[in-house]
């Protein structure tokens, strides 16, 4: 047998590998928001979505499929080719689907691959303005002498602000009736109208309303206060001791796409998420720019959904609370 072969072979496999990561995007390619427009992960979603297209010439097309706590719009890119042309946006209940939704029809660390945890932000507990408490500890009191008879509002079952207000819940010992909502866009809505008084709002999206006086910020779930919202303090310094919880969002594609196309998307996406004018906006709206590689991202992740499961578990939370 030739010697020289098997470095040949290498060769030949590593100039595939190159000619690949050249090739790609080699077309359309498509953004998955797998909620409906106008939250956070919408907002950043189409932001990058704008600057890969200017960067590589090619359509980038955001498809808001939501459902099922971003599940329908995660199981659309797990089952897509292997080519990395769906991309897949995600934020922080993307780590509790699988303690809430047993049979969701994707493995979500298999048929998925981590591209890059993109940034992370707070909640803000957002009230509306007619809504009596002005702060965590007259919140708490008012929920104990009303207990059940105050309504929350999330962006749907697992997601963060449901996660986070049923952590309030249960470290507080208070009560609210959930209310779902089919993404932060409608739930939003319906806190600014009044329908609902109360909603975890994520600080892309809360932080804009609040300075407007059009909602009211009694506290951020983060374990420090953010330069967006100084005086706003956090719900551990107002009464809740312990109590921390941020937001966060993703990049994934199809689990088996190829490597070299995986990290060629993910060194554009950096470079993306530190452009002057994404980093400001990011930090302006209280968010912090994260940029981690895929292995950090997927280590991350398995945390998360260790950790989200057994809030999910103390709380006593499920897919119809």
């Amino acid at each position: 047998m030739n010697a020289r072969l098997p470095a040949a072979l290498l060769l030949l496999g590593l100039c595939n590998l190159n000619a690949s990561a050249q090739q790609y995007p080699s077309g359309p390619m498509r953004m998955v928001v797998p909620f409906p427009p106008g939250g956070g992960t919408d907002i950043l979603g189409r932001a990058i979505a704008q600057k890969l297209n200017e960067a590589w010439g090619v359509p980038v097309v955001v498809d808001n499929r939501g459902g099922a706590n971003g599940s329908i719009g995660a199981a659309a890119v797990a089952k897509s080719p292997p080519d990395g042309h769906a991309l897949l946006i995600v934020p922080s209940g993307f780590a509790v689907n699988p303690a809430i939704y047993p049979n969701l029809p994707f493995d979500s660390l298999k048929d998925l691959a981590p591209v890059s945890q993109l940034a992370a932000s707070p909640l803000v507990i957002s009230l509306h303005p007619s809504f009596p408490p002005k702060s965590v500890k007259e919140l708490i009191t008012f929920l104990k002498a009303n207990p059940d008879k105050v309504n929350y509002g999330s962006s749907g079952n697992g997601s963060p602000p449901h996660l986070a207000t049923e952590l309030f819940k249960y470290m507080t010992g208070t009560k609210m009736a959930h209310i779902p909502y089919k993404g932060a866009g409608p739930a939003a809505i319906d806190v600014l109208a009044g329908q609902i008084p109360i909603y975890f709002m994520n600080a892309l999206q809360a932080v804009p309303h609040i300075k407007g006086g059009r909602l009211r910020a009694l506290a951020v779930t983060s374990d420090q206060r953010f330069p967006a919202l100084p005086a706003i303090p956090t719900i551990a310094e107002a009464g809740v001791p312990g109590y921390a919880m941020s937001n966060w969002y993703g990049l994934l594609v199809q689990g088996t796409t190829p490597r070299a196309a995986v990290m060629k998307l993910h060194g554009e996406i950096v470079r993306i998420l530190n452009l002057p004018e994404i980093r400001d906006r990011l930090v302006n709206e209280g968010a912090t720019v994260v940029a981690s590689t895929p292995e950090e991202f997927t280590a991350f992740l398995k945390k998360e959904m260790a950790t989200n499961a057994k809030i999910v578990q103390v709380s006593g939370m499920n897919s119809s609370n």
